[in-house]
């Protein structure tokens, strides 16, 4: 009786204490993980001089940081600092400690590095860095604790934008086997030089108008649906041409099955866009040119088949006099593209269905 009046007593003060602790485990965790944060805010210029920059810096600590291992934020050497920091709202806030300084620049800080420096140490945060330029531009990065610096991202100029977009452009469609292969069997289908122009002229202004109807977001799909309809569209034709049945409207008039399924192809394609981003000041020349390069690297991607197709009928089939044998060979790539689309079409539905 005796040892249980002793021992509620010190169990009560042991599970307060224990509460109390975990009450202020998360507080602590709050103050540890908030990041230092930091606004660079570019300023309209207040002097004649054109070839100046001006910026603000907004800085904002976390509570957690010590008084003497306050961070210092560097910026190039053609910055000058115009003022002294001055204090925004309470000093002795628990949250947070903020200040602003003005810079005047002789460069623009586009392209450029901004560093972090800790007089004693890094206090294991990480670091958020939002960056607005006067064109409108906005750039936000989050580095990890390692990273001390960051370069700014470059102004985005017109002749920048046509030139990186095309080349991004030219890369996604060679890099994209699936639309690569719905060319080719719209080339094979087509025969003709005429025939080809038409055709891929065709499904060039299908997949251009939905290129911009979704990378404007007029119009949505849901990605998954459309790259399992894409891999259909390769089935569909490979079937096509292993049935060989010319009096078929796709024999007939491959343009209308180029431009029908063009416009699926094109649902693709802003889906690749919008992984990569569209500029923020420069959209519709970014956009434009994206879709001239998909535009280069398919007439590049046709050339290369046509003159393949050349060689290897001018060349090598003669040698192989029974038409058997070149029957055997046409059709079986058919059946090696159109399997291979079979598998996309069930993976990609599965993807969304299951």
């Amino acid at each position: 009786m005796l040892k249980s009046r002793i021992l509620k007593p010190l169990l009560d003060k042991l599970l307060k204490a224990c509460l109390l602790s975990l009450c202020l485990i998360p507080s602590a965790w709050a103050d540890d993980s908030q990041p230092l944060y930091i606004e660079i805010n570019e300023k309209p210029i207040t002097t004649n001089i054109k070839q100046e920059h001006h910026y603000q810096l907004g800085l904002r600590l976390p509570a957690s940081y010590k008084l003497n291992n306050l961070p210092t934020i560097i910026l190039p050497d053609t910055c000058q600092q115009q003022s002294l920091p001055s204090a925004i709202g309470a000093a002795n806030r628990s949250s947070a400690t903020q200040s602003q300084k003005h810079y005047r620049c002789q460069q623009s800080l586009s392209g450029q590095a901004i560093q972090i420096r800790f007089p004693q140490f890094n206090p294991s945060s990480s670091t958020l860095i939002k960056y607005r330029a006067l064109n409108g531009e906005q750039h936000t990065r989050l580095l990890s604790p390692s990273e001390s610096s960051w370069i700014l991202p470059l102004a985005e100029t017109p002749s920048r934008i046509i030139q990186d977009y095309t080349v991004l452009g030219i890369q996604h469609i060679l890099a994209g086997t699936d639309h690569l292969l719905f060319v080719l069997c719209l080339l094979w289908i087509a025969g003709s030089l005429r025939r080809v122009l038409i055709t891929i002229t065709g499904f060039t202004l299908a997949h251009s108008f939905t290129l911009v109807l979704s990378a404007l977001e007029w119009v949505r799909l849901p990605v998954p649906p459309v790259e399992a309809v894409i891999a259909l569209s390769i089935v569909f034709l490979a079937t096509e041409i292993i049935k060989d049945n010319k009096k078929t409207l796709t024999w007939r008039y491959p343009i209308a099955v180029s431009s029908s399924f063009g416009l699926l192809h094109g649902f693709g394609f802003a889906a690749a866009l919008a992984e990569i981003g569209l500029p923020q000041t420069e959209l519709m020349t970014g956009l434009l040119f994206f879709n001239v390069g998909v535009e280069i690297g398919q007439v590049v991607f046709a050339l290369v088949v046509l003159a393949a197709a050349g060689l290897i009928s001018r060349i090598i089939m003669p040698r192989f006099n029974n038409v058997k044998v070149q029957h055997a060979a046409r059709f079986g790539l058919a059946y090696l593209i159109g399997g291979l689309a079979s598998f996309w079409l069930v993976e990609r539905s599965v993807g969304f269905l299951g």
